[in-house]
């Protein structure tokens, strides 16, 4: 989707099941068990939302594997019982719960985990930290990529993005919300969950001008750059080329498969 020079940006949705998309995004008489294939056609990857709230079982996961061609990737929300706690060194048997329930069997479409914390939860350096270090870096041989989703105005500090960078995991890009935002750019790749659709901006839930600069933020992040017009803490020097992944989430959601296909053809 970029040039050789650049990484590759995947852009897409959260989740596939959601009856208001029928009729707008997806055919008609489209039968609901293609509805994960006919995303996949038109969208690059998709965030998956129910592994947040439970368990899924591991032929769930080959069956998602299957129905989606080569070069598709899926995100994963991590289980909320990891992050919703009060002490999260104390999480690691929920972590480890949930890389052995058979989240492999994505193989080469398994992208990056998206820990979501509370906007209650604040900072504790030590405590985050040790939260980290209970993140598997691999698993089955396979390299991991974890992001942080925080929501407190607490971690908007050069103390959280340079424990980040330290361990290689990224910080979400929360765009267009009431969230705060840390585009600091700290791990190999980027993610972005945009969530500012709107129904009075027409199909799309942008305008023609939000949506060129979402394009153009992209292309500036696969390229190793950091956009303008961005939170930053402290706003990085351009690096190497790096992945993107880019999800509308949230907004008018009706409109946001719509403002995804407009995206990725903006991205080329």
């Amino acid at each position: 989707m970029t040039d050789k020079k650049a990484g590759r940006i995947r852009i897409g949705v959260g989740g596939w099941t959601y009856a208001p998309w029928r009729g707008v995004f997806y055919p008609e008489k489209l039968p609901q068990k293609r509805e994960l294939e006919y995303s996949a056609g038109h969208l690059t990857s998709i965030e998956i939302n129910g592994t947040y709230y439970g368990s899924q079982k591991p032929e769930s996961f080959a069956k998602w594997r299957d129905e989606t061609p080569d070069g598709f990737v899926f995100s994963l929300k991590a289980p909320r019982f990891a992050t919703n706690r009060r002490v999260l060194a104390e999480a690691g048997e929920t972590i480890e719960r949930f890389f052995g329930s058979g989240v492999t069997e994505l193989g080469d479409k398994l992208g990056p985990v998206n820990w979501q914390f509370m906007a209650t939860k604040k900072f504790d350096p030590d405590d985050f930290e040790a939260f980290l270090k209970l993140l598997p870096r691999t698993l089955q041989g396979r390299d991991l990529r974890h992001v942080v989703e925080v929501r407190h105005d607490s971690f908007r500090t050069p103390a959280f993005t340079s424990l980040l960078r330290q361990y290689g995991v990224a910080a979400v890009i929360a765009g267009d919300s009431e969230y705060p935002q840390i585009a600091d750019i700290t791990a190999p790749f980027v993610y972005v969950r945009a969530m500012g659709t709107d129904e009075r901006a027409g199909p799309a839930g942008y305008d023609a001008a939000d949506l060129d600069r979402w394009a153009e933020r992209a292309r500036a992040w696969a390229a190793g750059g950091a956009p303008e017009g961005l939170d930053y803490v402290e706003k990085p020097e351009a690096g190497d080329p790096r992945d993107v992944f880019l999800y509308v989430i949230s907004g008018h959601k009706v409109s946001n498969p719509a403002a995804a296909m407009a995206l990725i053809q903006r991205v080329g």
